[in-house]
């Protein structure tokens, strides 16, 4: 079973505090004790995003390691990927992820993990990356239409809630025919796939929605809500 969880924001380095994501994370390992690799390749193998990796699942049951394409760990990338239960990739970026990847073959490395059945997550660039087509702030002060991966159909926009001019250019992209229709994420909310179809939309914060955006013949959003992951 492939499976990928695509968060619009929030997580440990938005609000270590609320640990409900990313415990919800660890559980799809189905591990007690899973290996977790964060790859921070978006945001230039930050130090301080890398910090508050450690910081925060070094004192959850998991073995924590990162992978930097600045400074690797091994010759055999793939080897040292592959050998993971999870695969936590960081914001940033969207554009400079995918041309380092492709460069290094990490691109090829991380289909055959999905494939292999280990949990691919993911918040911000590290959402979109998974899917044919997002929409990114990597060209500077303006959003984008991005080429990704492809593994999961039709484009992707994290922070729909949080950055004003996100639900207004994706819908005009979509409706105009420059980004296909897809899902978009508000912050704190995943979306959690397995093989290539939407099994589950969750939140670490109540009253949270997930948007399904489409054109046809007029532009079409539907409004999804999120489980809450925590007590009401």
């Amino acid at each position: 079973m492939k499976q990928i969880i695509a968060l619009g924001g929030g997580g440990f380095s938005t609000e270590p505090e609320n640990e409900l994501i990313d415990r919800y994370i660890l559980g799809c390992s189905g591990k007690e004790n899973p290996k977790i690799c964060y790859v921070p390749t978006a945001s230039g193998d930050s130090d301080i995003c890398i910090s508050w990796f450690y910081d925060f699942f070094n004192k959850m049951e998991c073995q924590p390691s990162h992978l930097s394409l600045f400074k690797p760990p091994s010759r055999d990338i793939e080897a040292f990927v592959l050998e993971k239960d999870i695969i936590y990739v960081g914001g940033g970026s969207t554009k400079n992820l995918m041309v380092l990847w492709k460069e290094w073959g990490l691109d090829k490395v991380m289909r055959k993990a999905w494939e292999k059945g280990m949990v691919l997550a993911g918040i911000s660039a590290g959402s979109i990356c998974w899917f044919e087509q997002g929409l990114t702030d990597s060209y500077g002060d303006s959003l984008e239409p991005l080429e990704c991966l492809g593994f999961l159909k039709g484009s992707n926009c994290p922070h729909y809630d949080s950055e004003p001019d996100r639900r207004p250019v994706y819908q005009e992209l979509i409706a105009s025919g420059r980004l296909q229709p897809g899902m978009a994420a508000e912050d704190g909310v995943a979306l959690h796939y397995l093989d290539d179809r939407l099994f589950k939309i969750v939140s670490s914060h109540t009253g949270k929605f997930a948007y399904e955006v489409r054109f046809d013949g007029k532009l079409i959003e539907t409004e999804i809500p999120a489980e809450y992951l925590g007590e009401v």
